[in-house]
């Protein structure tokens, strides 16, 4: 097939879970499509970065994303019936290239990665597949829904018309794509395909359970992009809450514990949280992703705001790492409490179970070997890129 993929972000490097997706399926889709790619692209994003995804599309045409965070888009946003998220990837010069290339060539299928950037696709005949990593809205509800009172009116209106829009852009669409079942049964729509997430598996292989256990002192990694309101929800929730408990807990236990959090440019009020000397900020890991979920000896990934499936989840149980996180995530993933992954609500009942794993090594290694054989099963991009094709078919 001939897809035109429109996206709002260039998937490279590999920092967050979209471009990790969107990489991964270039990467595939290629070998039996041609695929001319038009995607917004960050500052510090180079031609070298260009280049490596060029090598799996005809063409890559970019355009400079906007500045989010600007008094002007707030301003615009005030005045408008589009919400703060639409105003800022509102793109006049994308629209233009889009209909530049519509007229120009021909393509069997649109593909649009976020339904933010389906504004600056020109009305057309060509079906049109949406892929929603979220549903946008929820995750910024739940955000507001923690927010100070004083804020929650202004940042709830802007969510109405968030909401109306993303259902307006699931009406517009041949065919709508969601990454777990949890979105699809939100979308109310009947025909939404699910294609999930997934994990390389040569990348990701599987750690030696054995030399893991020997370890006297276990690291508890927390890993994310710290650009994402989820993650730094998370990582408060862990440093002012749940660590605590775990170190009173690893303290009866007999047990030595090490917080280590990893990701680029953690925000200074999360470090200001993190005084004590158990806790690592880590902002410069030169290991691999994959070296990193080899080092730690468990991810905790409570995971309060957003939805679909968890790339740190994924890439941490195909290592054989366990995991503990929120039944949000494992019901996204479709994983299963106590058999693949474990998952709590509570502050409490999350250290409970951190400690419980880390100190059963029977426990460990069942948890750790079921839950590389559940990503084997479902979550290889290979079976990913099949469903994806299936759609595209389908239309």
């Amino acid at each position: 097939m001939r897809i035109l993929l429109v996206s709002s972000y260039l998937p490279y490097p590999l920092y967050a879970g979209g471009e990790i997706r969107l990489y991964n399926l270039l990467k595939r889709l290629a070998k039996n499509h041609t695929i001319t790619l038009i995607c917004e692209k960050r500052n510090k994003q180079t031609a070298a970065d260009i280049a490596e995804v060029k090598k799996f599309c005809k063409k890559v045409i970019t355009v400079d994303r906007k500045k989010q965070w600007t008094i002007r888009n707030i301003l615009k946003t005030g005045i408008s019936a589009k919400p703060f998220l639409l105003t800022g990837h509102t793109h006049p010069e994308m629209k233009a290239l889009i209909a530049k290339e519509l007229e120009e060539n021909t393509f069997d299928i649109i593909h649009v990665e976020t339904f933010y950037v389906l504004q600056n696709v020109p009305e057309t005949k060509i079906p049109i597949v949406l892929v929603e990593h979220n549903i946008e809205y929820l995750v910024y509800k739940r955000f507001v829904d923690k927010a100070s009172f004083a804020l929650r009116p202004l940042l709830s209106f802007d969510i109405l018309k968030l909401k109306r829009e993303e259902e307006k852009s699931w009406d517009r669409v041949t065919r709508l794509v969601a990454v777990s079942e949890i979105e699809k049964q939100l979308m109310q729509r009947a025909d939404v395909a699910v294609v999930p997430n997934g994990v390389d598996l040569v990348q990701f292989n599987e750690k030696n359970i054995d030399v893991a256990l020997q370890r006297k002192k276990k690291k508890v990694l927390f890993i994310g992009d710290f650009r994402w309101i989820q993650n730094q929800d998370s990582a408060k929730w862990i440093i002012s809450e749940i660590w605590p408990k775990i170190q009173q807990l690893s303290l009866k236990e007999g047990l030595a514990t090490e917080l280590w959090i990893v990701g680029r440019t953690i925000p200074e009020n999360i470090k200001q949280l993190g005084k004590d000397n158990t806790i690592v900020f880590d902002e410069h890991a030169t290991q691999a992703t994959s070296e990193i979920f080899q080092e730690a000896d468990l991810l905790l990934a409570p995971i309060r705001i957003g939805g679909g499936t968890q790339y740190k989840i994924l890439e941490s149980m195909a290592i054989g790492t366990p995991v503990v996180t929120t039944p949000l995530s494992a019901n996204a993933l479709g994983a299963k409490n106590q058999e693949n992954i474990f998952a709590a609500e509570t502050a409490e009942d999350l250290a409970k179970q951190v400690v419980a794993v880390l100190t059963d090594m029977k426990v460990y290694k069942t948890i750790s070997t079921n839950a590389r054989k559940f990503v084997e099963e479902k979550y290889s991009w290979e079976t990913i890129t099949r469903d994806l094709e299936k759609v595209y078919k389908s239309v």
